[in-house]
């Protein structure tokens, strides 16, 4: 399970480019529609000419999806030496394609694929880097990724007799990967078309679950944020190929200029009611942050919303929710569940009322893919969704409020006792000051990610308790080698040094927030 968490968190570092280029694309889709810029965006003009150009350059993560995976994946999780490791997984998933070329090439009819007909006239095959081969998608490019991580913890340090000194380190790791992509690639070029029979057939099961299915998909994407593993839930969906081959976003962009300009139902165009969640994340965190100030005491809700106002912004517009939901997930667990169980009761109310699109991210995503682009003849059903949307945010603020207050949840602000209040970083200098770590406080640091790199380091037993360090988009995940040596919760949060912490036998997770992944080269830089 430990090793499934850490892979959830490294699919974070190439997904986190998903959003700006998603972006990108939209509004340039936007700025090209004539419908809703007018002559200026024909097809021709220099406005036309310009956001053509910009829009090339955001298909750029959309067209070359496998590289972005396959090099962000050792980055995360290699152990030692990530750039050389990043390297050898780029070289050798190139050696994997130009293999699958060859077997094709030399046994079309063994194989039933001749790639002479041309990439573009055959189904299930795609140019990567300039290579014709099968269309493994992100699902070939991460196990080929995985399998070279694997090597390169394993035997990069591998000490060669003198005389092949050369072929160490980085040069054996893709020595040894350039053997095993042989039979891999043969017993790929075997079994990957009866996957990809598999994959149609779970798009059949896909449509028939009907909404049922939409709920169940929203609800353990939320549900399992806790454990990382909520990557696994929507990724399939979002860049394929358990929906659509290609990736629901990717299709999505693709038509969404046909979308704005045809009058018929949204639903009838694109009959998905998947990577709504962004709705969750605006509607939802909304309102249980409305809860948890109004919850507070009169005194203290000037502290509480210095701490709530950028959690609950960062949820809503950038859609990175952890630091709003983990204020109240380790302390009242199962105010997360009924989170889940709302948000998904939510998004299947809208996808019937027609709500359809590409509202995975925050309002931001959501505005640029959706609203702007589609408002012209689509306009309406965003009306609904707005409309369900804050019934659901109004029911959120009631049921969150009075569950705080009936159960008296110790949320920040709520504690009577001295160490429960909000600490400023002052607050903690001057603790440290009076305590035996004064020489660590009196200290002076390049950067607050390097103080907390010291500070987390000295709360997870030092230097020699830790084993391996990895991260996703705003926890810090270490594994340790003796539990007993971690430091509690309060040690983290207290001083607003952390937004929380998650333990799981040797798995230790630090709620970090957005500047984890700076955090993280300040704590390696330290061990």
């Amino acid at each position: 399970m430990n090793a499934i968490k850490r892979f959830g968190s490294a699919m974070i570092v190439p997904v986190l480019l998903f959003a700006f280029f998603g972006i990108v694309v939209g509004l340039a889709t936007l700025f090209k529609n004539p419908a809703i810029m007018g002559d200026i965006a024909a097809e021709g003009t220099m406005w036309y000419k310009v956001w053509s150009l910009i829009e090339s350059g955001g298909w750029t993560i959309f067209n070359h999806m496998e590289l972005a995976f396959v090099i962000g994946l050792p980055i995360s999780l290699a152990k030692k030496a990530q750039a050389r490791a990043t390297l050898a997984a780029l070289m050798v998933y190139l050696v994997f394609n130009n293999f699958i070329n060859a077997i094709l090439t030399l046994w079309p009819s063994t194989f039933g694929v001749d790639l002479s007909q041309g990439v573009e006239n055959i189904t299930g095959v795609k140019e990567i880097a300039g290579i014709p081969t099968l269309d493994t998608n992100i699902i070939g490019a991460i196990i080929i990724s995985a399998i070279v991580i694997w090597i390169h913890n394993r035997f990069y340090d591998q000490k060669l007799p003198e005389m092949l000194g050369i072929f160490q380190g980085l040069v054996f790791v893709v020595i040894i990967g350039f053997f095993v992509m042989i039979p891999f690639a043969f017993l790929v070029a075997f079994v990957w078309p009866y996957v990809q029979q598999g994959i149609g057939s779970l798009q059949g099961f896909i449509s028939q679950a009907g909404y049922v299915g939409v709920w169940l998909f929203h609800f353990l994407e939320r549900v399992l944020i806790p454990t990382g593993l909520h990557h696994f839930i929507y990724t399939p969906f979002e860049f394929g190929p358990a929906a659509v081959n290609e990736g629901l976003k990717p299709y999505w962009i693709a038509n969404l200029n046909d979308f704005a300009t045809s009058t018929a139902a949204l639903k009838d165009l694109y009959p998905y009611g998947f990577l709504l969640h962004g709705n969750i994340k605006m509607f939802g965190c909304f309102g249980i942050a409305l809860a948890m100030y109004f919850s507070t005491p009169k005194e203290n809700r000037k502290k509480v919303l210095a701490l709530v106002l950028p959690a609950t912004l960062t949820a809503i517009f950038a859609g990175i929710t952890e630091p709003l939901e983990f204020t109240f997930l380790f302390i009242a667990p199962y105010l997360f569940v009924i989170h889940a169980l709302l948000g998904a009761t939510m998004v299947t109310l809208m996808n019937m009322f027609g709500v359809v699109g590409m509202m995975g991210g925050g309002l931001i995503e959501i505005v640029a893919l959706n609203w702007i682009p589609l408002a012209s003849n689509h306009g309406s059903i965003y009306i609904v969704q707005a409309m369900i949307g804050l019934i659901f945010a109004a029911l959120y603020f009631v049921l969150f409020r009075w569950m705080i207050v009936k159960f008296d949840i110790p949320l920040p602000g709520r504690k009577k006792e001295e160490e429960a209040r909000l600490y400023t970083k002052q607050d903690y200098q001057k603790a440290k000051k009076g305590s035996n770590s004064e020489k660590q406080a009196a200290a002076i640091y390049e950067s607050e990610y390097e103080e907390k790199a010291v500070y987390y380091l000295e709360g997870l037993g030092g230097k020699e308790n830790i084993k391996d360090v990895t991260n996703c988009a705003t926890r810090l995940r270490v594994t340790v080698i003796d539990p007993s040596l971690v430091k509690d919760s309060d040690y983290f949060t207290n001083n607003k040094m952390a937004h929380g912490l998650a333990k799981s036998g040797q798995s230790v997770q630090i709620i970090v927030g957005l500047s984890v992944p700076q955090v993280r080269d300040s704590f390696e830089a330290k061990l």
